[in-house]
């Protein structure tokens, strides 16, 4: 009776047993970069989303990197990945779009956005989308909506400086928030009935997290946050359908001008997700590197002075002291350029860009399979010491008679390639018309919080407070 048993448990054991030498050892026509797959399914996950206090390299990358190489084999989520911190790799794999690599993302991300989002998107049909949104983020677009931009940052400043405390992360997140809804879908927090906006705030708690959707999990609030703005945005498109409106003036007019026309390529589903992903990215990753860059001033005084100083010469320079911002000035901030690029290189927003191999891809010495996606990691490229001298101090002046105001081997804070972001100009102009307005009009003191913590996306766990007061009219704008 027990020889038929042992038989079985032998056979079991030696299945389980070549099952893990596969997962761990790979197939590959070449050789593969040196690194671990972890544990079967489950890999290296667990350790890439362990939580980091600082600023520097991610302690999963930067413990691999000193192990194996700049280059080096993982699996997540599931997936077996290619880790390159190496610039030279990741500028070839954004520069190879469509030919050697395309866009990909882990399911639970397709998930979360949407299986017809931009970013899963390919060929001409990105192309098409791109070219929508540049209607809206575009620079003739952006020259119209800079006054009301102006506008929407010193009124949220004004409100703000009458509180006793103000939370940045949330109330940056609102400002940017209520402008770019209003210019998508014509949004007004104060008139619906419904808050479009904490729908997005219970999805972005979940955003980048471990990919369990279990009840209480925040993998599956943000699930939930995701099906509810979606039923908001459902209901607004099928509303502005039903009752159309004569002089269409935002961008689901635009959207909905693109559905009703002959043979177009654009389905509903496709229109809903990229307003959703429009409407996440154009705000959180804003607000976030807003808040940073305050803190930077709140910790630098000398870095303060110089970008009051820059802001306080466009008024002095100005011919009606009261009259708004204009565009030839937006672009006369050269300092204020150079603050914006150094908070994003240190914000590290966003922690990782995927692609994935459209065939066996020769590099170096190493074959990157394909199938095999690689995940291009910007903080170990922006906090390289062989690219950025003392990389964790902050040094807006490092980037003085630089080209790299957008993407370069060695900065990719908004992506490379083709599918550099299209709203980075739009993000730029929001975060200095509201530094204009700030450093102007306004001091500040630190209340509380102000901590980071990296999952490994950038957080404030427990919000940054500070007390806004306004300044005393000056008679000299050159004094402080």
């Amino acid at each position: 009776m027990l020889w038929p048993l042992c038989i079985w448990v032998s056979l079991f054991l030696i299945s389980i047993t070549t099952w893990v030498y596969k997962w761990r050892n790979p197939k590959c026509r070449g050789k593969l970069p040196p690194g671990s797959m972890g544990l079967p399914l489950l890999g290296e996950t667990i350790h890439f989303f362990k939580p980091n206090t600082t600023s520097d390299i991610p302690q999963f990358i930067k413990e691999r990197v000193k192990k194996y190489g700049p280059i080096f084999k993982t699996s997540l989520v599931g997936r077996p990945v290619i880790v390159s911190t190496d610039s030279d790799l990741s500028y070839f794999v954004f520069q190879q779009e469509g030919r050697c690599f395309q866009s990909w993302y882990p399911d639970t991300f397709t998930e979360i956005f949407g299986k017809q989002n931009v970013g899963s998107l390919h060929g001409f049909m990105y192309k098409y989308l791109k070219h929508m949104v540049l209607s809206l983020f575009g620079h003739e677009s952006l020259k119209k909506m800079l006054p009301e931009i102006e506008k929407s940052a010193c009124k949220k400043l004004e409100l703000w400086s009458n509180q006793d405390s103000v939370e940045l992360k949330d109330s940056t997140a609102s400002l940017i928030f209520d402008l770019t809804a209003k210019k998508l879908i014509s949004h007004d927090p104060e008139k619906s009935s419904e808050n479009l906006r904490e729908n997005f705030v219970a999805f972005i708690r979940g955003l980048i997290s471990f990919p369990l959707d279990i009840p209480g999990t925040a993998y599956h609030k943000c699930l939930k946050g995701r099906e509810r703005a979606m039923k908001m945005l459902r209901n607004m498109l099928q509303e502005r359908r039903d009752k159309p409106r004569e002089n269409p003036s935002d961008f689901f007019d635009y959207v909905i001008e693109e559905l009703k026309k002959e043979g177009t390529i654009l389905t509903e589903e496709i229109a809903l997700d990229l307003m959703f992903v429009l409407l996440f990215a154009s705000f959180e990753t804003t607000s976030l590197a807003l808040t940073l860059a305050i803190k930077f001033l709140s910790q630098d005084p000398s870095v303060l002075k110089r970008l009051t100083e820059e802001h306080e010469a466009i008024l002095r320079n100005r011919e009606d002291a009261h009259s708004g911002l204009t565009w030839k000035e937006y672009k006369s901030m050269t300092y204020t350029f150079q603050f914006i690029n150094e908070t994003v290189r240190l914000a590290n927003i966003v922690p990782a860009i995927f692609r994935k191999a459209l065939r066996d891809i020769q590099y170096k010495n190493y074959t990157i399979p394909a199938g095999w996606a690689v995940m291009v990691c910007p903080p170990a490229v922006h906090l390289n010491p062989d690219k950025y001298q003392d990389p964790l101090v902050f040094n807006p002046s490092r980037w003085e008679g630089s080209e790299s105001t957008n993407a370069s081997k060695n900065f990719l804070a908004f992506g490379g390639g083709m599918r550099f972001c299209v709203g980075t100009d739009f993000t730029k102009v929001q975060m200095a018309v509201f530094l204009h307005s700030l450093v102007t009009k306004y001091r500040w003191e630190e209340i509380s919080g102000g901590n980071i913590i990296r999952t490994p996306g950038l957080q404030f766990p427990n919000g940054y407070h500070v007390r806004l007061k306004k300044k005393e009219i000056q008679r000299n704008l050159g004094e402080n």
